[in-house]
């Protein structure tokens, strides 16, 4: 029986009704969270639309929750070590039902399943946890593979949604455990030491190949070598890169193309190793074209030019984190429903576009080129 908050823990233990009491011995305070009756309700009403402008259904209700029995013997019991707690679930089936309910018809019942039945990856859990949720939360994925090496700082708050609890907690655990809560029946298989070369053939193809692969890391080298991989097996490939407010999306679409350059040519014909070999001069000017510097707010640019002399780390807001979480998991489900209309390329989400009124003006846009060619130049020697 795992331990209350158990290290690593990020699974639930499946158990049955008889085991409770055993548990509540050995396990101090646990508390035992049974709501089945509300659930079958949902199920109940989201199967019989009529009675959302009809109160009345005490006694259809009755009679529904009578076909099932004694409730406690139904669905599945799950423990959860690192709050403590045995939930009640409906059964897998019933579970998707309703947890995916309300999604319909903006995705219909055959879309709901082939989406659930897929396979994702997410590499990074800064801006990946916010693409792992999403999915999760809109019924996609029941199969997530995810990794990072890294654990919860207090700094990464400002764009990581969870609490001060998790502070030290590897980053992939927490994610998993999350998942875990929004569908016990969920397939999480987290890499806590994160993307290598040794577990890439294992991430991308093992137990089947991913249908969609997201790319948030930070290692150069590793950007550009998990793509040289998917590549080869046909994986669709789509990054988002947190851009102020705003967030730039890179989409490679080998699984319609495997002869698509790596991050559609914007680096030339460069390879992972060309890169390991890079200059410290190349380096910089590299990345910023991975980055997208031609498009980023000045105020990021200045931001950018100020890390490790007035700022410790690049500036990144949750805003953008949140603002990907939304656009790529909305990308990765259009590519698993056969969306080819989604095409290869670079594309921008820019809120200060939209929202402010002189951001086209002459004036702002000189500006922004003068500023840029700036960063872009590097400090004054």
């Amino acid at each position: 029986m795992p331990n209350v908050f158990g290290g690593n823990s990020y699974t639930p233990v499946k158990i049955s009704f008889k085991e409770i009491e055993s548990y509540k011995k050995t396990h101090s305070e646990i508390q035992v969270i049974d709501r089945y009756e509300e659930l079958l309700e949902e199920i109940f009403l989201l199967r019989n639309a009529k009675y959302k402008f009809d109160k009345n259904y005490s006694a259809p209700f009755k009679e529904f929750i009578k076909t099932f029995g004694n409730l406690e013997n139904l669905g599945n019991w799950f423990y959860f070590p690192w709050i403590n707690s045995i939930i009640h679930f409906l059964p897998e089936e019933m579970h998707f039902e309703m947890r995916t309910g309300r999604n319909k018809n903006l995705i219909t019942k055959e879309e709901q399943e082939k989406y659930y039945n897929s396979r994702v990856g997410i590499l990074g859990m800064s801006v990946g946890s916010h693409v792992a949720m999403t999915l999760a939360m809109t019924g996609g994925a029941k199969t997530i593979k995810i990794a990072d090496f890294d654990i919860l700082s207090g700094s990464n708050l400002n764009r990581i949604r969870t609490g001060y609890h998790n502070i030290g907690v590897p980053k992939v655990h927490i994610v998993a455990r999350d998942i875990y809560l929004i569908n016990p029946y969920a397939n999480v298989k987290a890499y806590p030491e994160g993307l290598t070369p040794a577990n890439m053939e294992d991430f991308l193809n093992g137990e089947g190949k991913l249908d969609c692969l997201v790319e948030e890391m930070d290692n150069p080298f590793l950007k550009l070598k998990v793509r040289e991989v998917a590549r080869s097996i046909g994986i669709p490939v789509i990054m988002g890169t947190d851009n102020g407010d705003n967030i730039i999306i890179d989409i490679e679409r080998f699984d319609l193309k495997k002869s698509t350059k790596i991050f559609n040519g914007i680096i030339g014909n460069l390879k992972a190793e060309d890169f390991a070999k890079a200059t410290p001069q190349e380096i910089p000017k590299l990345i910023a074209k991975l980055a997208g510097a031609n498009l980023a707010p000045i105020r990021m640019l200045h931001s950018v030019m100020e890390v490790g002399k007035t700022l410790y780390s690049f500036p990144q807001l949750g805003t953008a984190a949140n603002l990907c979480g939304s656009v790529l998991s909305y990308l990765v489900r259009k590519i698993i429903l056969g969306g080819k209309n989604i095409k290869s390329g670079r594309l921008e989400v820019n809120l200060n576009s939209i929202f402010e009124s002189d951001y086209f003006s002459a004036k702002e846009k000189s500006y922004r080129k003068k500023e840029f060619e700036k960063f872009i130049k590097g400090p004054k020697k």
